[in-house]
């Protein structure tokens, strides 16, 4: 930060708290909350990787790289403002989550071996306990959000609300929908998806493809090692490219010219480097009410995972069956969770087709395309955007999220 000034401003919109889970456990949550708005929509965002799974941050990925308030200068140090995020239109919690994933922190070393499920009870405690703290917002409606492995965390989440509501016979948290972009929700589809798409976008050989399509069993899951082995040569055929958008550069250190103001409608792919500078430096630490720590954007919870479920369908199938609105949404670009693995996935549900696809629009273009689905389901493409849906097509993406908000499609007029 340059000055006080602009640590003040940041401060009217972050607050860090500390929360006690029962009688021992102790863990840092990062939330971004602006007073006035109508809803609350929680945030848990994880950048899905084949190998490793969860394990990254939500703040520095979701609040200062996608649809926070700010986002951060070339230089390291000073911020500019987004006219796009979502706090234009909602309440909005950063969820640091697991413990151990950017500020986040537990005093025992034991919490750092978690899994789907302790996520979810983690996450929900904190939940309540929030609500305790500020119990104006326990009557409001409430959306829960996310991208990539929160494919698992955000309907699990979800599903456990609704659990604890029933068992206490009120609605102690009021949750109305949840929105996930770029998925990971199945293993066998969302893997074809990846492979089905790396061909058709011209990443893979014929004679790979071909080979995966023979001896990758996508019905019964099993893989061979013939099929991992053409899996592995499709995964090398694509290059060194950047993976979460196919088409974009790559960041070249030697061209970042520091000071240089940044643009929210102008990707720029050195956005981590920016992001680490800015939250290691002790004085923005200190302003967020963090311990000092060596922030990184992931972590390695995710290598002592204990369980993930091989598909979250289920869950959604019976979240639909619960009333509760299902929105799934894809940045068209992605190579990491295409849009061909949503569209596998949500195709398995084998729920009825109430809207037909067909594109939706934004200043007079083609912001994306979306099918509706019997029971508040649905599928929407944000064209032009990759993995990180905000981060690419930041107008789009508050279009999306405003319709979800709002109970209504994406518009259908110029």
């Amino acid at each position: 930060m340059q000055n006080h000034g602009q640590s003040k401003i940041y401060q009217i919109y972050l607050r860090l708290i500390l929360y006690l889970k029962k009688d021992q456990w102790k863990q840092t949550r990062l939330i971004s909350c602006q007073a006035n708005q109508k809803l609350i929509l929680i945030t848990m965002q994880d950048i899905i990787s084949v190998s490793t799974g969860p394990g990254c941050s939500s703040f520095g990925f979701g609040a200062m790289e996608e649809l926070g308030p700010f986002r951060v200068n070339s230089d390291g140090k000073t911020l500019y403002q987004n006219d796009y995020a979502w706090n234009n239109v909602a309440n909005v919690i950063f969820l640091e989550s697991p413990a151990g994933v950017g500020f986040s922190y537990s005093n025992r070393s034991s919490d750092y071996t978690t899994g789907d499920k302790q996520t979810a009870k983690d996450s929900y405690t904190f939940l309540i306990n929030w609500l305790n703290r500020f119990p104006q917002y326990k009557t409001r409606d409430f959306f829960i959000t996310g991208e990539s492995y929160a494919g698992h965390y955000v309907p699990q989440l979800a599903s456990l609300i609704l659990s604890e509501n029933k068992k206490t016979n009120e609605t102690v948290i009021n949750i109305k929908g949840i929105a996930i972009g770029n998925a990971w929700i199945d293993d066998t589809t969302d893997t074809k998806g990846i492979y089905d798409y790396y061909w058709t976008h011209a990443l893979n050989s014929d004679e790979t493809n071909a080979g995966i399509n023979k001896y990758c069993d996508y019905i019964s899951g099993n893989f061979s090692d013939t099929c991992e082995e053409y899996q592995s040569q499709g995964d090398d055929e694509c290059g060194e490219i950047d993976i979460y958008n196919i088409y974009a550069p790559l960041c070249d250190v030697d061209a970042q010219k520091p000071g240089s103001p940044g643009s929210v409608k102008d990707f720029d792919p050195c956005s981590d480097d920016y992001v680490s500078s800015y939250l290691n430096r002790a004085e923005v630490q200190e302003a967020l009410h963090a311990r000092n720590t060596s922030w990184s954007h992931c972590s390695g919870v995710g290598w002592t995972w204990t369980d993930s479920p091989t598909t979250i369908l289920p869950t959604i199938n019976q979240l639909i069956a619960d009333g509760i609105t299902v929105w799934i949404y894809s940045g068209d670009i992605d190579g990491r969770v295409p849009v061909t693995s949503s569209r596998y996935s949500v195709n398995k549900l084998k729920i009825p087709v109430v809207v037909p696809w067909r594109p939706w629009y934004y200043n007079k273009e083609v912001g994306g395309y979306v099918i509706g689905y019997r029971g508040s389901m649905v599928l929407t493409t944000i064209r032009g955007a990759g993995h990180t849906v905000p981060s690419y097509q930041p107008e789009r993406a508050l279009v999306m999220i405003s319709s979800f908000l709002q109970g209504e499609l994406p518009p259908s007029l110029m």
